[in-house]
């Protein structure tokens, strides 16, 4: 006879400990949505604020700011005092059923059988194996995540003269990490035009943190035997190389969704954003998974992410009580430059998207960025933004723009005229 892991039946499991799932679990807990739980596989709940030791975290969705530690602890206290559960070491290994995943923890092997899932796992940088450069596989190579774990909280040292490899927002947080760590950033290196991040944080990081910006360069080969000694960078437009002397080199950004669980479920991914598709109302293909966060849009800022979170509970409230029946939807497409468009799916009578905003990815820099929308051949609406669409950050298009789609029309698609 088989013997069967333990079952725990919450009324809802959220996957992932980061701000997406701690907010939906604070929401679903305090509309008393039943008994909730959430897993994290790390050794604290928090996500990725936890390591990520400097201010700016809380501004949209807690209205002040504190440091990502500080913000880390909030979600988990605002979490708990609401009436959720939290267990960390906690890993959900796959799908016993379409209903119940497979659970590893210090107390060893069960399952879970909830009424709803939220999937709230996450992103995370591609690291050198991912991104094909060729060289030496020396000491001194890390992610940012890997960078400030190691820095912010097992206080390791790292070296002395560092690459930054990209021009986004946590590009300038790695910058931050390695001058408290005694590393000086000899040099960031973005493929764009400019770096990807914000004009004032890009200002702010050469005057403040003196860190210069080599665009339109990529780096061509990794240096070293035992300790990172260089990299090769190649202008991209004039095909010129040269030879950077560094020990430490970071790689930033260009985010990829912690999708496995999604994808091993068989939940239908999108081809963009490569998290799994949902319609405005965060569902997935699966009735009664739900998913947020970077998971969905890879990747935003934590508040937002927590603002998702928050989205999700009320539409998990109305599945819990019986009143979530999606009708058809009209999917919504990315025209270039545009990459991907978060969330893919329209339904009628179906909320807006989290904070009435489409979330995209550009792959050009467009300083006022004339957005269209087309449907069946029409255009249905055109609008300039008085803010650019900007590679490396998520672009903001007011829902509004989607008011005359028809739901019974084709797709939609959105791009720039």
């Amino acid at each position: 006879m088989t013997h069967q892991p333990p079952l725990t039946t919450p009324d809802v499991l959220i996957i992932g400990g980061g701000p997406a799932g701690l907010t939906a679990a604070a929401e679903l807990a305090g509309r008393r949505a039943g008994r909730v739980l959430v897993v994290d596989r790390e050794q604290d709940a928090g996500g990725i604020p936890r390591h990520s030791d400097h201010t700016g975290y809380g501004l949209r969705d807690l209205r002040r700011v504190m440091t990502g530690p500080d913000y880390a602890r909030h979600l988990v206290r605002q979490a708990t005092r609401a009436g959720a559960e939290i267990r960390i070491r906690t890993m959900v290994t796959g799908w016993a059923d379409e209903d119940t995943v497979d659970v590893t923890s210090p107390d060893g092997r069960y399952r879970i059988r909830p009424r709803a899932i939220v999937l709230a796992t996450g992103a995370r940088e591609r690291p050198r194996t991912a991104r094909r450069i060729p060289g030496d596989r020396p000491h001194g190579v890390y992610t940012t995540g890997q960078l400030q774990n190691l820095v912010h909280l097992h206080h390791q040292p790292v070296g002395k003269r560092a690459v930054i490899v990209g021009g986004e927002l946590v590009s300038w947080s790695a910058a931050v990490t390695l001058r408290e760590a005694g590393c000086t950033p000899a040099l960031m290196v973005s493929q764009y035009p400019k770096a990807e991040s914000y004009a004032a944080f890009n200002a702010a990081g050469r005057t403040v943190l003196r860190v210069p910006v080599a665009t339109r360069t990529r780096v061509t080969r990794v240096i070293g035997k035992g300790r990172c000694q260089a990299v090769e960078i190649e202008h991209l437009d004039t095909g010129r190389r040269r030879t950077v002397a560094c020990d430490t080199v970071v790689f930033t950004g260009d985010w990829i969704p912690d999708h496995e669980l999604a994808r091993s479920a068989g939940i239908t991914l999108d081809e963009g954003t490569l998290g799994p598709l949902t319609d405005t109302a965060l569902r997935t293909s699966r009735p009664g998974v739900f998913a947020a966060g970077n998971l969905l849009h890879p990747v935003d800022t934590a508040d937002v992410a927590a603002l998702d979170g928050r989205h999700v509970a009320q539409q998990v409230v109305h599945h819990l009580n019986g009143e979530d029946r999606p009708a058809e939807g009209v999917r919504l497409t990315a025209d270039d430059p545009f990459r991907w468009v978060a969330p893919q799916i329209l339904r009628p009578n179906d909320p807006a998207p989290a904070r009435g905003r489409l979330l995209l990815w550009t792959d050009e820099f467009v300083r006022f960025p004339k957005v269209t929308v087309r449907q069946d051949g029409r255009t249905l609406a055109r609008r300039t933004l008085a803010w650019p669409a900007a590679p490396g950050r998520v672009f903001r298009v007011p829902a509004g723009l989607l008011d005359d789609v028809s739901p019974t029309g084709g797709p939609v698609r959105i791009g720039l005229h």
